[in-house]
């Protein structure tokens, strides 16, 4: 589900339960209460229990109709007194007690709807801004850039936000068509922080250098630059030239896979495995960046951790991506929002239907085989 959906499914709920749905519930108690009293006879008074009303619409509608439903209440109460003899009790104590009971009850009912309508608003407001700060910071693309189709699936596993530590970028830049996919370590505030350094330096990076491994040496500075020192973040970088094929560049993030027509799948495993990007102080040399071709009917899978860490409820194991998403992708190269969308559902179906963990899945494919090469002569 996307944030736009989870917005509109708050807001919608909001609508549904508070305003048409919400008097349901305290006035079939109402009618319930008044039809047991008049069915026990005049020797049981049962109109005490029209308490429970006013404490059901507490939950289930607005303060102002948690009122209206107290009122209600009280003439119902009041209606049903001659029958019961009530208007002949001369013990005063005892009616002024009921009364005020009543009173109270209705009136800390009112309360208590009020705050959850607040609280309700307040987190419809903050999921919101996330949606809005999320859009800001990932800046989520088209369903093609340049030369190459894509389809995304985000999903941030934080309460009340759509942001998270999972991160992804693609560009058409000078140098080809570039992406990035990644997953900073930790959650919360700090990991959006560290997800806008490395975010930001690959968008000035992928423009203005050369070489994808230059431009993994730009964020990886900007990193140790701008992040604290036991921070980190796993990245793929990768590059298309319009040459058939995919420059990778691996800083300890989860392989990608190539996924052919007929469903066959290749993990695209890094000849020299290397350390995340914030960790480079702490070795020598750099990650050898490597190649893989690609066909105009080939589908490049890239994910974060959440996806192939996703457990079964039922059993404890992991997503098996590798195993299961040559299946749900092949033949889908020219409809990659379909494909991206089989595997989700794939993966929350396996998950029991919520994920433990943040999520990106990014699926990129060539938007046009390359052309032959020219006969020699």
């Amino acid at each position: 589900m996307t944030n736009a959906r989870i917005v509109g499914a708050l807001r919608s709920l909001e609508d549904s339960v508070l305003t048409r749905q919400g008097m349901g519930l305290p006035l079939l108690a109402i009618v319930i209460v008044s039809v047991a009293d008049l069915s026990a006879g005049r020797d049981h008074y049962i109109g005490p229990g029209m308490v429970v009303a006013p404490a059901l619409a507490s939950i289930t509608t607005t303060w102002w109709r948690t009122l209206l439903i107290a009122a209600l209440g009280l003439a119902s109460q009041v209606a049903l007194a001659p029958y019961n003899g009530v208007d002949r009790v001369h013990d005063w104590v005892l009616l002024s007690g009921q009364f005020a009971t009543y009173l109270v009850v209705s009136l800390f009912s009112a309360y208590i709807a009020w705050r959850r309508e607040t609280g309700l608003r307040a987190f419809t407001a903050i999921t919101s801004v996330a949606e809005a700060a999320q859009r800001a910071l990932l800046r989520p693309p088209g369903n093609r850039v340049g030369e190459v189709r894509l389809a995304v699936r985000y999903v941030s596993a934080a309460d009340a936000a759509q942001i998270g530590g999972d991160l992804y970028s693609v560009l058409d830049t000078p140098h080809g068509v570039r992406a990035l996919i990644g997953d900073v370590r930790g959650k919360g505030l700090d990991a959006v922080q560290t997800s806008a350094v490395v975010l930001g330096a690959f968008r000035e990076a992928a423009y203005d250098e050369g070489g994808l491994t230059c431009v993994a040496q730009r964020v990886e500075a900007s990193v140790q630059r701008h992040v604290v020192s036991d921070e980190f973040t796993t990245a793929l970088f990768a590059e298309f030239d319009g040459s058939g094929s995919v420059e990778l560049l691996h800083y300890g993030h989860v392989a990608p896979l190539r996924v052919t027509a007929d469903g066959t799948v290749t993990t695209l495993n890094p000849p020299d495995p290397w350390v995340p990007l914030g960790l480079g102080r702490l070795v020598r040399g750099a990650p050898v960046p490597w190649r893989a071709q690609l066909t105009g009917e080939d589908v490049l899978v890239l994910c974060t951790d959440g996806v192939i860490e996703a457990r079964s409820p039922e059993d404890g194991s992991f997503y098996p991506l590798a195993d299961r998403v040559g299946p749900l992708v092949a033949g889908l190269a020219q409809d990659l929002e379909a494909a991206v969308e089989r595997v989700y559902a794939d993966l929350l179906r396996h998950a029991g239907g919520s994920l433990g963990d943040d999520v990106v899945l990014l699926l990129l494919a060539p938007a046009r085989p390359p052309a032959p090469p020219a006969p020699p002569g």
